[in-house]
């Protein structure tokens, strides 16, 4: 009999989706009113005063070797350092939110070709029918919603080379990532994210913050607690808890829900193409991440 899933365990992907995909609509509102590594050194160094503290009270169990150390801080350094770094980038040079979005929505088309030689799982036909109606999906309500426009070249680069941190970051923690306690892993990835962007922010911008501004206060605080606490203590759970292929094709929903809230919050109404792109979608993830019967032992 299969153990019944603990209910946090249930509720994790829609949670993460949630505070994922307003991410994208939440940083354009900061990075009206801050330079980008600027803003994430400061979100990083938000996150850490938060853990430390906690660190100290609940003291959790350290890591014993020096490798693990080690995969803590290079999971750190691509994901928050490399995707957050170069995606804010993208957007600082003019991308817009759908393009950064519907590149790094890519993601699991790369998990699932370099997932069964590097993290040692088989990924099957009935997933990649599910992948690619996710993407068919994500792809279908970006292009609905957004207005034709020349992306910037640089932007595009950043994005694409973003989407290549979030994968590897992704494979790296399944194949290397072992069950430490949250404070632990959360501390020494945004200790490895302030050390990958604050010496870029000393050396290209002015660290200047406009305190005085409701919409960046309320984007700094909505990135150091829903993103860098929550949804990435709810993502490196859920790859833990389950195969990369399958918690990489939830991100397949993050377009077409960074679509839907930027709907209210921005003013860009979905048209009824990108509500049939939705659709799609969903199928596409309710596909990936089925898991397979198994058959009944005589």
């Amino acid at each position: 009999m299969t153990p019944k899933k603990p209910l946090w365990l249930v509720l994790a992907p829609v949670i993460f989706l949630l505070l994922w995909s307003g991410g994208f609509s939440v940083a354009k509102f900061g990075l009206m009113h801050a330079e980008p590594m600027s803003f994430l050194a400061l979100r990083y160094a938000s996150v850490l005063v938060i853990l430390l503290p906690i660190w100290a009270i609940l003291r959790p169990p350290m890591p014993r070797r020096a490798a693990e150390w080690g995969h803590l801080l290079v999971v750190g350094f691509l994901i928050q350092a490399f995707y957050f770094g170069l995606s804010y980038f993208a957007f600082d040079w003019g991308v817009s939110a759908g393009g950064v979005a519907i590149i790094v929505c890519l993601q699991p088309i790369l998990v699932g070709l370099i997932a069964p030689h590097f993290a040692g799982e088989k990924v099957s036909a009935a997933r990649w029918i599910g992948l690619a109606l996710g993407l068919a999906g994500a792809a279908t309500v970006i292009a609905a919603r957004s207005t034709i426009a020349a992306e910037n070249l640089f932007g595009v680069v950043a994005a694409v080379f973003a989407l290549f941190g979030i994968t590897a970051g992704t494979l790296w923690e399944k194949r290397f990532g072992l069950n430490h306690h949250p404070v632990v892993s959360n501390s020494v990835q945004y200790v490895a994210g302030l050390a990958g962007t604050l010496p870029l922010a000393l050396a290209l911008e002015s660290l200047q913050f406009d305190w005085r501004n409701w919409e960046f206060i309320g984007a700094w605080a909505y990135l150091v607690i829903g993103n860098s606490i929550i949804a990435m203590t709810l993502l490196l759970a859920m790859i833990r808890a389950g195969e990369v292929s399958r918690v990489s094709s939830l991100f397949y929903l993050v377009p077409p829900l960074s679509a839907l809230i930027a709907w209210p919050l921005l003013g860009e109404a979905m048209p009824p193409l990108g509500w049939l792109g939705f659709a799609l979608a969903a199928l596409g993830v309710a596909i990936a991440v089925k898991k397979p019967s198994t058959p009944l032992k005589s």
